[in-house]
């Protein structure tokens, strides 16, 4: 069967497909549309319940709760992309140099991954801020720094693979050098494996980005963040619950999304599974 066929018939795939595409229409959406804005202050109708006029109801200081999820949404997105580009285009060009030059080049490779992991996005954050002061860029840096290591580690692994295969050692024998094997052969039969981490790592990122704005070191006020409205509803759980729930089913589904897309493609990417199926 076609890649196609076996997409449609995995449910992994296909329910993790939905969700994403789900959170990337919300995110382009707000671009153009809002039930309301999601910067008014409206105090007198603050904590209202779901209605015609406000869908899921208002928050404590009288903003729609359906505006603040739809544009908090561009947040999620904008950081999951650029920290998971930034690890990959950093660590990626790591793991395949120490897979290709070996020896001192890779054990110093290796160690600055070991190092870079002893710093996690949380810490990182912390430290930029003291430095820079909170904000979503400060969130994307931080975040951005704790992938490298990791695509530098699944890179230069999976390059490891490849550089044994008997067609590289063909490629050699006829005289082709290090780079020109690693872009030809090396890194196109490991793209499959780096896509799947970077939808896992894509979550991992939406995750750390709520975290942040929750502990207010990510995205400040007054644009709207999954994290900072969980923050916002932390002392009213009891008297107006919905104002976590909400936020926190964004963040939940988001992440669940691409985690079973990233199940999917690994199974519909790898050859040995594909004919199984």
């Amino acid at each position: 069967m076609s890649f196609a066929d076996r997409a449609v018939r995995h449910a992994s795939f296909v329910v993790g497909g939905v969700l994403v595409v789900l959170l990337l229409g919300t995110a382009l959406l707000s671009f153009v549309w809002t039930p309301h804005s999601a910067f008014e202050i409206d105090v007198p109708a603050k904590l209202q319940a779901p209605s015609l006029q406000h869908w899921l109801g208002t928050d404590s200081l009288g903003r729609d709760i359906v505006s603040l999820l739809i544009v908090g949404s561009q947040n999620s997105i904008a950081v999951g992309l650029i920290a998971v580009g930034i690890g990959m285009g950093f660590g990626v060009s790591l793991g395949l140099l120490a897979a290709a030059r070996r020896g001192w080049v890779e054990e110093l490779v290796m160690r600055m991954a070991d190092f870079t992991f002893a710093f996690p996005a949380l810490l990182s954050a912390i430290m930029l801020t003291a430095i820079y002061g909170p904000g979503l860029a400060t969130s994307i840096v931080a975040i951005g720094i704790f992938n490298i290591p990791v695509f530098a580690r699944i890179s230069r692994a999976a390059a490891h693979g490849v550089w044994a295969r008997d067609y590289v050692l063909a490629a050699r024998a006829c005289g082709k050098g290090a780079w020109q094997i690693t872009f030809v052969h090396v890194l196109p039969n490991i793209a499959s494996g780096l896509i799947v981490q970077a939808t896992i790592q894509f979550a991992t990122a939406i995750l750390a980005e709520a975290a942040l704005s929750y502990l207010g070191l990510g995205t400040q006020p007054p644009q709207p963040s999954w994290g900072r409205m969980l923050n916002e509803a932390q002392t009213m759980l009891f008297q107006a619950p919905q104002l976590a729930i909400w936020p926190g089913l964004a963040i939940a589904s988001s992440v669940l999304g691409l985690n079973l897309m990233g199940d999917g493609l690994r199974d519909l990417l790898d050859p040995r599974l594909a004919r199984a199926r």
